[in-house]
């Protein structure tokens, strides 16, 4: 393939190109930096090579050449049988960043970065879950979380300027991760409390939409809140931010928290649970809706 992104650009590999990976990947194109892009599923990565990304047929192929590596997988367990399977970390090239993108939890980023320290001391390893879901990914308006070695910033800093709105660094790694955890539980929060003022409004007699010009233009009109209370509304439940995932960060806030500290969001996380458990979980977080009052009546769940 031609050189079409000019010179002096450092390649980026975007492993993951799920719902918020393949905006990423977009944006990255955009912005004129080589990208190279793999994902478990290869239907993920077939429409990115029509915007100019480079398809890999493997993580190892992926990050080979690249100076900066982006993780945009779901969990832990698979960011560690992608990158420490088949020895696939040792592909890195010397000098690399590894940008950790995902949200996996604070005990994991820890472990990982050990594991990367000790196998590829020469990779520099940061910490940056993102906060934002498809529209924010999207338009490249995420807020990126930040933590590692600083010497990073001057590699990462032309993707995360695609991909994001705001840096903020943190301190070490791991501290991006503590951070991604205290905001996704304040999301939550919001999120379940949109979805039970609905259910009471139902209970009450007061029309869902009466409910939103109540509250637009006032204190309480956060713009998540009022993004979801809309998708409930209508019933709209095509994914920004899978339910699952919005289920497996607050099941990580509570883990490291520890037991018994949360009572609010380990309430919360059997109400969401209930949902994924009836088949709502690649649903958008709004599903959490119908984990309550008439539609669980109703048999919607």
């Amino acid at each position: 393939m031609a050189d079409v992104h000019g010179p002096g650009k450092d390649p980026v590999a975007v492993l993951g190109t799920g719902i918020m990976g393949s905006a990423m990947a977009r944006n990255l194109v955009g912005a004129g930096l080589p990208t190279t892009v793999w994902d478990r599923s290869p239907s993920a990565t077939a429409p990115l090579s029509d915007v100019g990304a480079l398809v890999a047929a493997s993580p190892e192929e992926a990050i080979r050449d690249a100076r900066l590596v982006i993780t945009m997988l779901p969990t832990a367990a698979v960011v560690e049988s992608v990158l420490f399977g088949d020895e696939v970390a040792e592909a890195f090239s010397h000098g690399a960043v590894w940008a950790q993108m995902g949200t996996i939890g604070v005990a994991a980023t820890t472990e990982i970065a050990g594991r990367l320290g000790q196998l590829r001391p020469d990779v520099l390893f940061v910490d940056a879950p993102v906060s934002g879901s498809k529209a924010p990914a999207e338009a490249g308006q995420l807020l990126i979380l930040a933590s590692g070695p600083r010497e990073a910033d001057a590699v990462v800093r032309p993707a995360f300027s695609a991909v994001g709105r705001k840096t903020v660094w943190l301190g070490e790694a791991g501290q991006g991760s503590r951070m991604k955890l205290v905001v996704n539980a304040y999301m939550s929060t919001l999120i379940e409390g949109v979805a039970e003022a609905l259910e009471l409004a139902s209970q009450l007699g007061i029309d869902d939409a009466k409910l939103a010009e109540a509250i637009e233009g006032g204190p309480l009109d956060a713009p998540i809140a009022d993004a979801k209370l809309h998708k409930m509304e209508r019933g709209d439940f095509a994914p920004e931010f899978p339910l699952e995932w919005a289920l497996k960060d607050v099941d990580l806030a509570i883990a490291a928290a520890g037991d018994g500290t949360l009572p609010v969001l380990a309430a919360l996380s059997r109400q969401w649970r209930a949902a994924v458990d009836a088949g709502h979980g690649r649903e958008d977080v709004s599903a959490a809706r119908l984990a309550l009052g008439h539609n669980m009546r109703g048999g919607r769940l």
